[in-house]
């Protein structure tokens, strides 16, 4: 037998949390949120205890003591890591003929234009790997050729010791200058090997797969991609039948914009339970414009618009300014112009990096720029009214948590893409 549910409260939740474009292991968040829970515990006065969790799938198990109350979750890690990391398995000249074609996608279909008008920071950061990847080939281009005229000179001069009448580019110096040119160019992809090899401090190579797996489809999914999100629909919209008291997803970064198709999908078919648990949808450093401005975007454009009127889900969309990745408080339904009349989602509300974080933790992190984007799901000194440990392991649902929390004043929502046709 169901048993009583007290609107708003939570005893029990399940959480699914959609990670961005990111190919390592999921053990990550779980460390993550171990850590970051226990800090924050610390700092707000609560308790947060993990342990595994069973079953068969990534995740692990969560007790909230707060305000008095005891919450269980259950947080479940939908893994699409290892499609990521099949992208992202290209040779250094395909990974150039990447640049090219990514850069074209977003210029020649006037998005790169359009997404400037609204946040320069994420438009910065997707332009970090072309501009950098550019000076490494340049720097192997300049390494190699001079590489090539320092032995061709040598050849050159050692030739002429036995015959002095030899010029520069007689006949018997070119397999001299045949083999220069071969060991230039060795040494110019040595340093583009080496550049590659040791990307995990510069990310250029990881950026560029990130943002040409949008641009090779032009903004649509790739089928397996799609099959994973058929897979993480289902997975949902079992756990609604189950005896929860809310069922919250949480898409980060472009986990966002795979979330908001999985849940639309989940609403047409009619998966959710009128009389079942509250179904919540936590949105953090979206990066939905790079994707739903691209021409072929009509996929996600057609959900975001569902979406946004929907009664069946509460949905929150939180960025900051301080997160150069994200396209901070920019509505991603009103700026990508699929706004309907009676639209009632997201609302979209700051962290407020420079506010919750004391002046010398924000002094420490605001130059790491891929850290910041992952700070929606750490700790905060001094945090507002947004805690990622109270929201996905305290007793409050998403909607019982922000009932009444007017939009930030700071909310982009003017219309800015070129693109707005929807799938039908």
């Amino acid at each position: 037998m169901e048993r009583e549910r007290t609107a708003g409260q939570v005893r029990r939740r399940r959480v699914f949390y959609i990670p961005g474009y990111d190919p390592i292991h999921p053990r990550r968040y779980r460390e993550m949120y171990r850590r970051e829970a226990a800090d924050q515990a610390r700092i707000s006065g609560y308790e947060v205890a993990l342990r595994p969790r069973k079953g068969a799938r990534y995740g692990w198990s969560v007790t909230g003591r707060m305000d008095g109350h005891t919450v269980e979750a259950d947080v479940e890690v939908l893994i699409w890591s290892d499609i990521v990391r099949g992208s992202m398995s290209s040779t250094i000249p395909a990974t150039y003929w990447q640049l090219l074609r990514t850069a074209w996608v977003y210029i020649a279909s006037g998005a790169m234009r359009r997404l400037m008008w609204l946040r320069k920071g994420p438009v910065v950061a997707a332009l970090y790997p072309v501009g950098v990847l550019l000076l490494q080939l340049l720097l192997a281009c300049v390494v190699a050729a001079a590489a090539y005229a320092l032995l061709s000179w040598a050849i050159a001069e050692a030739s002429r010791l036995i015959r002095p009448d030899l010029s520069t580019w007689h006949p018997a110096l070119w397999p001299g200058h045949a083999l220069s040119a071969a060991l230039g160019l060795a040494v110019g992809l040595l340093i583009l090997r080496w550049f590659k090899k040791n990307d995990g401090r510069i990310y250029a190579y990881y950026l560029m797969h990130d943002y040409a797996f949008s641009a090779k489809y032009g903004g649509a999914n790739p089928p397996a991609l799609e099959k994973r999100m058929a897979e993480f629909t289902a997975t949902i919209a079992a756990a609604l039948q189950g005896d929860l008291d809310e069922v919250l997803v949480v898409g980060h970064s472009s986990g966002a914009h795979l979330a908001v198709s999985c849940l639309a999908d989940l609403i047409r078919s009619g998966q959710v339970p009128a009389n079942g648990p509250a179904l919540s949808f936590l949105s953090l450093g979206q990066v939905i414009p790079m994707v739903s401005f691209l021409p072929r975007a009509t996929r996600l454009r057609a959900d975001l618009h569902y979406l946004s009127a929907r009664s069946e889900l509460t949905w929150v969309d939180v960025t900051a300014p301080g997160d150069g990745c994200a396209f901070a408080l920019c509505d991603p339904v009103a700026v990508t112009g699929v706004a309907p009349p009676d639209q009632k989602w997201p609302l979209v509300f700051s962290a407020a990096f420079t506010q919750s974080l004391a002046p010398e933790t924000w002094a420490k992190l605001k130059r790491q720029f891929f850290r910041l984007h992952f700070q929606y799901l750490c700790a905060f000194d001094r945090p507002k009214d947004y805690d990622y440990f109270r929201i996905t392991a305290g007793p409050l649902t998403l909607a019982a948590r922000y009932e009444g929390r007017p939009h930030s004043r700071s909310r982009i929502d003017v219309a800015a893409s070129r693109h707005t046709s929807m799938a039908a």
